[in-house]
């Protein structure tokens, strides 16, 4: 006698929830939706990436400056010269080395930081993963896909996953950068092995790179668009 065949449970998507039960393979649908779509070239990459990293250098470099000269400006109003201020940041030793010199009737402490002091790890730390993880993380999020690099280079990230692109999502590609580069730059090489032009970035984070050229054209080729418009969807007539 043969053994009945269990009934086949089929995953309702209209009433997907986390965590899930079934697995669903929905994200083939979304495959097959950008099969064909054009993909962004090495230099349009190369290009976006080096635009972003001199828009991060910039804002920085203007944090920076404005905090320190708000530092100069509260040490003026308590009675700081400027020579006393020029003095306390000058370079006078090693590390963390602190010395006590006396200009008239103020001394003065004489503060030599360098990258292996503790304030400049921070700094290191804050400029090389935080705020690069913080810009292309919201940017990418904000703009759907796109950092100001991207947009300039009309190019844009597209998830293999998702219909969108998540905030969480975005700042792990964003850490992927850092896997890349700790890999001595190969993570960035891969866009000439792997099939998909995919860097280690993209594998870690489970996205692509797309012209916007390829991307409209997808979108004006399906009835949805890849990334539908809330604005849109909410004011569509019932």
């Amino acid at each position: 006698m043969h053994a009945s065949a269990k009934p086949v449970t089929y995953v309702d998507r209209s009433t997907y929830t986390l965590p899930m039960r079934n697995f669903s393979a929905r994200e083939t649908e979304w495959l097959l939706e950008l099969d064909g779509i054009e993909l962004a070239s090495f230099w349009q990459r190369a290009s976006a990436f080096l635009i972003d990293w001199i828009i991060v250098s910039v804002v920085f470099s203007a944090f920076a400056a404005a905090v320190a000269a708000g530092v100069v400006a509260h040490m003026h109003s308590h009675g700081k010269s400027m020579e006393d201020i020029t003095h306390m940041v000058t370079t006078s030793g090693d590390g963390d080395q602190v010395d006590i010199a006396v200009h008239g009737p103020v001394k003065v402490k004489t503060y030599h930081m360098d990258e292996h002091s503790r304030t400049g790890e921070a700094i290191k730390l804050v400029f090389d993963v935080l705020v690069p993880v913080l810009y292309f993380g919201i940017l990418l999020w904000r703009g759907k896909g796109r950092t100001p690099g991207k947009r300039l280079m009309s190019i844009r990230v597209v998830s293999l996953m998702h219909r969108h692109i998540t905030f969480w999502h975005s700042v792990e590609r964003a850490l992927g950068y850092g896997a890349a580069a700790l890999e001595g730059g190969f993570g960035f090489v891969q866009f000439f092995i792997h099939p998909y032009r995919r860097c280690a970035q993209d594998r870690l984070a489970e996205t692509i790179v797309v012209t916007e050229r390829g991307y409209q054209a997808m979108q004006h080729k399906l009835q949805h668009a890849l990334i539908p418009d809330t604005n849109a969807t909410l004011n569509a007539p019932e």
